[in-house]
């Protein structure tokens, strides 16, 4: 066997036998013969929300099993294939089995990850709220560039992005926007995303092309569906309506059925124009309100309301978490895993797998040797 293809094969195999003990095989297996025995019982959807929830634990369980069960399937065929091109001199083939167990690894290492999103709300749907910071143009330029780059992340990664609401820049970009991102585990991994970027280039707004610094925040919270109870009181909460736009100002309709909530107690404000009317806006936006302070709730009982407070204050100096780099030199930085990379394009066009994995990982403070 050539070298390269030992050492990949040793590395899948090293995930492979990391993914088990994490799932406790035996355990799993027992768990998801007992999911599915209680799924296919008639009675269970006597009760919905419990039926829902039982349905979502074993569709994740089988999830998580069918991937180390495809995993071992394809490296041994990617392994007799490449045994059998190796002794035929087939370098073609032999390539093929190269591509094939490095697709292999990759899933691997992602599932790696995967197997940490523990979090109470962690395979639930997400949105992600972006915000200019002080600026003007320059700053809306930005949170439009990053807008653009979880866009790109989400679909590469199979997701369904709706814009909720968007209020666009005067000259450029956005000031403000919000993403529903739907798909398995898209709080989880976005959740760390949370805070402020800051953006160094040679500004396209100014003549006589001066370095410019940018900030925008990034805020995401869990969509919290109907088995979770968020207790709001009505008169906690006011209601502003207002008339939906788009790009340039040109109305999308002559009515105000825009709707902005905000709950005075917290602060918190959520907006939606993307329904055709009012009352699917105002019902669309009670939904991000409940998960926005869900979001706040489980930031408490992760101790880390301060970082969320930090992402929701002065959008400056003193509250990034990455730094984007394009002049005098390409480089972006995570400033609390110390991950970077001089692929600036490859970020901005959705390349943040990295950084999110190593965020993730030092979150629940685990390693792969851990």
């Amino acid at each position: 066997m050539r070298p390269d293809v030992e050492a990949m094969k040793a590395d899948i195999e090293q995930s492979v036998a990391l993914l088990r003990r994490r799932l406790d095989w035996d355990v799993a297996l027992r768990k998801l013969d007992e999911l599915n025995a209680r799924v296919e019982d008639p009675t269970l959807w006597d009760n919905p929300e419990q039926a829902q929830a039982v349905s979502r634990e074993r569709s994740r369980l089988e999830a998580q099993v069918n991937t180390v069960k495809e995993m071992e399937q394809g490296l041994e065929d990617g392994i007799m294939l490449a045994d059998m091109a190796d002794e035929e001199g087939d370098e073609a083939t032999l390539e093929d089995a190269r591509e094939q167990l490095k697709a292999i690894k990759e899933r691997a290492a992602r599932a790696e990850l995967e197997a940490l999103l523990s979090g109470e709300a962690d395979g639930n749907d997400a949105y992600l709220e972006i915000n200019s910071g002080a600026g003007g143009t320059e700053s809306n330029d930005w949170a439009g560039m990053l807008m653009r780059m979880y866009s790109r992340w989400a679909r590469a990664h199979g997701y369904e992005v709706t814009i909720e609401a968007e209020e666009q820049g005067e000259q450029a970009g956005i000031k403000s926007a919000t993403l529903q991102i739907a798909g398995p585990n898209a709080y989880g991994w976005l959740k760390s995303e949370s805070g402020v970027h800051r953006l160094v280039r040679i500004s396209p707004y100014d003549a006589a092309a001066k370095r410019h610094t940018s900030f925008a925040s990034i805020g995401v919270s869990p969509v919290v569906d109907d088995t979770i109870e968020i207790d709001i009181n009505p008169s906690d909460v006011r209601t502003d309506t207002y008339r939906a736009s788009g790009a340039g100002g040109q109305h999308i309709n002559k009515t105000d059925s825009a709707v902005r909530l905000t709950h005075i107690p917290t602060n918190t404000v959520v907006a939606c124009q993307a329904g055709r009317s009012q009352h699917q806006n105002r019902e669309q936006a009670w939904k991000m309100l409940r998960a926005r302070l869900y979001e706040l709730e489980l930031q408490k009982r992760e101790a880390a309301a301060q970082a969320l407070a930090d992402a929701k204050t002065d959008i400056g100096w003193g509250h990034q978490i990455r730094s984007y780099v394009l002049q005098p030199y390409q480089m972006v930085k995570d400033l609390r895993t110390e991950v970077e990379t001089s692929d600036t394009q490859g970020v901005l066009d959705g390349d943040l797998d990295p950084f999110m994995g190593a965020a993730l990982a030092a979150r629940v403070g685990e390693t792969r040797e851990g």
